[in-house]
């Protein structure tokens, strides 16, 4: 993943053929004109648990239309982080009851949870740009 700058608050991420775009909200010096990265991992959270329970609907031949996830975050004023991350997967009266404790289950599957309640170790580090090596990425 490459991540550069675009301009004002705007950085941006490149992963293979995709490309993510974040920026920062007016109040803190942004444009708005993408969601803040922060907004990104709380979003990767709840979209994580979603493709875990499409997964389980999916192969049951249940329809998702009508069943959301409603993310709600509680945040620790002096640390400003969240301190409680709730997830309520609401489904519609036509869901088969017998499945309801088992879309909670495939959903705490979700790695993105996962590697929040077993964080990696980070490393940050500083290199130069070699602006003189020449890669031959075509052999003659």
């Amino acid at each position: 993943m490459e991540i550069t700058f675009s301009g004002g608050k705007v950085v941006t991420a490149k992963l293979g053929d995709h490309i993510i775009v974040t920026d920062q909200p007016l109040d803190n010096g942004g444009g708005n004109t993408a969601p803040a990265p922060f907004d990104l991992y709380l979003a990767s959270i709840g979209t994580c648990a979603g493709v875990y329970v499409k997964s389980f609907c999916d192969r049951r031949d249940i329809s998702v239309e009508g069943i959301k996830i409603i993310q709600k975050v509680e945040y620790d004023r002096e640390k400003r982080v969240p301190s409680k991350i709730s997830l309520d997967i609401q489904v519609p009266p036509s869901f088969p009851e017998k499945y309801r404790d088992s879309l909670i289950n495939v959903a705490e599957l979700c790695a993105v949870k996962k590697s929040i309640m077993n964080p990696p170790e980070f490393s940050i580090d500083t290199s130069l740009v070699r602006e003189d090596v020449i890669y031959n990425i075509c052999p003659e």
